[in-house]
């Protein structure tokens, strides 16, 4: 036993252990260096990927800036050169007080009073100084205050002329500074706004400069031309320092820094970007001399470069400012960055060196406790194993035991896993017993579930050509055995059902269908057919897919079939019975209709014959009672046709293009008598253009005065009926709205229902109940459909729904007038 532990020890434990550890220990350190060199390349990665996205960022944000800055100098620029040509400007009264000529033939301004400092230089002698002009340009003052006032960035507008002439705001006191020198240097770019240096004519910026009190200063200029004579320079002057504070501080990743290098090689530091707190704004030092050897190896703009600097690797990039001709660049100490990761990485590789020495200890250790713990477990596990295997040995022999009484002699062992096999055994003997008790029991419940649900459960061998069944249908049915050829079985089957019954086996077994399932009739012991309801799916199948086994159940459907074949009597004597009510009411329609024309026609006569005589009396009015008495049941006659030929599905329709507004028109032509009678109003959508639907020409127009006829009769007095059509995604919709009373929701359940005519049947209106009916019937013939929709109170809208057509190709535009009477074209307001 302890041999056996040891080696199953070593075997399916330590070997295993020792080579998952080797493979982990070698994995750990092959991956650790993988790791580092994927770490420094992502890592690189990263950091370029930041750099370009801060450097395209900041950049836009910085061209941004600049770009209001150059707005607000065309402006000026553009004010100054109207304010020169309108020479009808007449300046007022304090503008022309506070100009004086001072010194040496100067004119300046002496006070301020809220406007902008005027003067000309001492190198413009007298006569040549355009004191007109300087009081014209008061005008500027204005715009100048709000361009100075506007942003922090901007401290002075100033303009200066050809000949001399300045004009700056905020006002200085002129006498104060020596007028022979520019009061700014700001005013000195005069040179550089001349077609030589700015073909273009759009705003420049200047180079970094210091003012009188040494603040570093940039100027954003632009010429003022006359035509193509420059007339002179205006200038927005910025506090540097104010306008990098405004641009923020950059975030650059990394620990990296930005600066600012415009064309001439200056160095501008961003906020957040300086070194030590004495560094310079403009040109530091330090910084020039790093832009002096980076920016040479910098690339193409937008480009990520490596360049040594200071004896470290370093990350730079730049992008241009369009606005001022600036360059934007980014600097990041490649060497900082990647020596956290790599100490992280040699860090990682001496822990595995370390984790190597503890396995080996560990595994020494370990051998060393498990040889010693083997020993004593083998003395332990031996007697309790046997007992347990002869407890086994009992239970697989069906010695069941009654009672917690032992199996075998078994002595207790202090290992408690050992113990709980044990009683496992005991309870696997019980459990064993009571699952045999309980498999008895549901095989007699399906028995029963079975002999009452099915006939009997079937199977088929194909290869022996035999069938299985239960021993209730072997009964049933007179056969020997349950188990019997088809052949057999197959006399058992009617006559007439054996060839369907041989084809649906032979297209299962040949495993073209999946499911097996065949109604057939087979005689019982009694010498009845009894209908079977056989279903089934294969069990096997062989390598070309044919069924060798299959199983299923038969049920009894005899009743089933008794039922449908009551049905199928009682549909054919309703349809009998509906042949001969329609033939029946077709032959009655015909016979009612001749008394019906010699009545019309001998009424007619008589209404002609005293028509005109004074002294006719109340004859004349009985006949016309007759002829309109005579109308109506001829009209009902008709429906009554009508509805027994769509019953019977003998009526032939002529579908053709027809036309919607001669349509319209036509039926609101002939409902005119009935509408000035009952004193109503019609009113008729106007069409833009023809329109074509496909229906029989005659049904449609009957469909429409049946329901022009409806809202004649069931609407109100002095109400309105109108009369229109709408074009929709799949078809043309012709409506009749009246103004009636409108009908309930019992009503409206009622419609479309032959011979109902919604409780007005006591009424004096005149009607049969079967229009709507027939009208419902002949719009579905023509692939149509009707609806309506109506509120107590409100009246009624009937529509028909009917496929569009297109225009017959001999058919012209209808030209023809609206229909006379009462009839009238309006836009429809429904």
């Amino acid at each position: 036993m302890r041999q056996w532990l040891w080696r199953a020890f070593i075997q399916c434990a330590l070997i295993p252990l020792l080579l998952v550890e080797v493979v982990l220990v070698g994995a750990y350190l092959l991956s650790n260096a993988a790791m580092r060199d994927a770490q420094l390349g992502h890592l690189e990665e990263r950091v370029e990927q930041g750099l370009a996205d801060t450097l395209q960022r900041e950049a836009k944000i910085i061209d941004r800036d600049l770009q209001e800055i150059a707005r607000q100098t065309r402006i000026f620029c553009g004010a100054v050169a109207h304010a020169l040509q309108e020479r009808g400007f007449r300046p007022d009264a304090v503008e022309r007080a506070r100009h004086v000529v001072g010194p040496n033939g100067l004119f300046y301004s002496r006070n301020g009073e809220g406007r902008a400092a005027s003067f000309y230089v001492k190198d413009t002698p007298p006569e040549r100084q355009d004191h007109a002009k300087a009081l014209r340009l008061s005008r500027l003052d204005g715009l100048m205050r709000s361009i100075e006032e506007a942003g922090p960035p901007v401290i002075a507008v100033h303009f200066r002329s050809r000949d001399g002439y300045i004009r700056s705001y905020p006002f200085f006191d002129v006498l104060q500074r020596d007028l022979g020198d520019r009061p700014s240097p700001g005013y000195g770019f005069y040179s550089r706004a001349d077609e030589t240096r700015n073909p273009t004519r759009e705003p420049l910026w200047t180079a970094p400069y210091r003012d009188e009190d040494g603040r570093w200063r940039v100027s954003s200029i632009a010429p003022v031309y006359h035509g193509d004579f420059l007339e002179g320079v205006v200038g927005l002057e910025i506090d540097l320092e104010h306008l990098l504070a405004d641009i923020g501080d950059l975030g650059v990743p990394w620990q990296g820094h930005a600066m600012l290098v415009d064309e001439s090689g200056n160095v501008m530091l961003l906020p957040g970007q300086r070194g030590a707190s004495g560094d310079s704004v403009v040109n530091a030092p330090r910084y020039l001399r790093e832009v002096g050897l980076l920016l040479p190896a910098a690339g193409a703009e937008g480009e990520i470069r490596s360049a040594l600097f200071d004896g470290r690797e370093h990350l730079l990039a730049w992008r241009g400012i369009s606005q001022a001709g600036w360059r934007l660049l980014l600097v990041v100490d490649k060497s900082r960055l990647l020596q956290p990761t790599r100490a992280l990485a040699a860090h990682y590789q001496k822990m595995g060196y370390l984790l190597i020495a503890g396995l080996i200890l560990f595994h020494a250790l370990f051998l060393g406790l498990w040889w010693r713990r083997s020993r004593r477990l083998s003395r332990e596990l031996e007697q309790p194993i046997n007992g347990i295997v002869e407890m086994l040995r009992h239970s697989g022999r069906d010695q069941w035991q009654a009672g917690d009484g032992p199996l075998s002699p078994l002595r207790t062992s202090r290992i408690e896993e050992l113990n709980a096999m044990a009683n496992a055994v005991r309870s696997s003997d019980r459990q064993l017993q009571a699952s045999e008790a309980e498999r008895s029991r549901a095989q007699r419940l399906l028995e029963v579930v079975m002999e009452h649900t099915t006939e009997s459960l079937w199977e088929i061998v194909a290869e022996k050509s035999l069938i299985r069944v239960s021993s209730r249908f072997a009964r049933r049915f007179a056969l020997d055995s349950e188990c019997v050829p088809l052949e057999v079985f197959n006399r058992l089957v009617h006559p007439d059902d054996m060839e369907r019954l041989r084809q649906r086996r032979e297209s299962f077994f040949s495993g073209m269908d999946g499911v097996y399932e065949v109604e057939y009739r087979c005689i019982d012991r009694a010498g009845q057919y009894v209908w079977l309801l056989s279903r089934g799916q294969a069990l096997e199948w062989d390598a070309r897919g044919r069924v060798l086994r299959s199983a299923g159940t038969h049920v009894d459907i005899s009743r089933l079939k008794a039922v449908e074949g009551d049905l199928r009597r009682a549909t054919l004597e309703a349809q009998d019975a509906s042949r001969a009510k329609s033939r029946f009411l077709s032959s009655m329609s015909h016979e009612l209709r001749t008394p019906l024309n010699a009545v019309q026609g001998f009424a007619q006569l008589i209404e002609l014959e005293v028509e005109g005589k004074p002294d006719s009396g109340p004859i004349g009015e009985y006949a016309r009672e007759i002829v309109k008495a005579s109308r109506h049941l001829t009209a009902l006659v008709d429906d009554i046709l009508d509805l027994s030929t769509l019953e019977g599905r003998r009526q032939q329709l002529h579908i053709r293009p027809v036309e919607v507004g001669a349509m319209l028109a036509g039926c609101a032509e002939l409902v005119q008598p009935h509408i000035r009678e009952r004193q109503l109003q019609l009113q008729l959508i106007p069409m833009c253009r023809p329109l074509y639907v496909q229906a029989d020409s005659r049904r449609l127009q009957q469909i429409l005065l049946n329901l022009l006829s409806n809202a004649i009769k069931y609407n109100c007095p002095q109400g309105r009926i109108t009369l229109g059509y709408e074009v929709r995604s799949d078809c043309v919709r012709i409506w009749v709205k009246d103004t009636g009373p409108g009908l309930d929701a019992e009503q409206q359940s009622q419609l479309f229902q032959p011979f109902q005519r919604l409780g007005r049947e006591s009424s004096n209106i005149p009607g049969s109940g079967i229009g709507l009916v027939l009208c419902h019937e002949l719009a579905s013939m023509m692939n149509g459909s009707m609806g309506f929709y109506s509120e107590p109170g409100h009246g009624c809208r009937f529509w028909i729904d009917l496929p569009g057509a297109a225009p017959p190709e001999d058919q012209r535009m209808p030209s023809g007038g609206p229909p006379t009477g009462q009839a009238e074209r309006v836009e429809d307001d429904s």
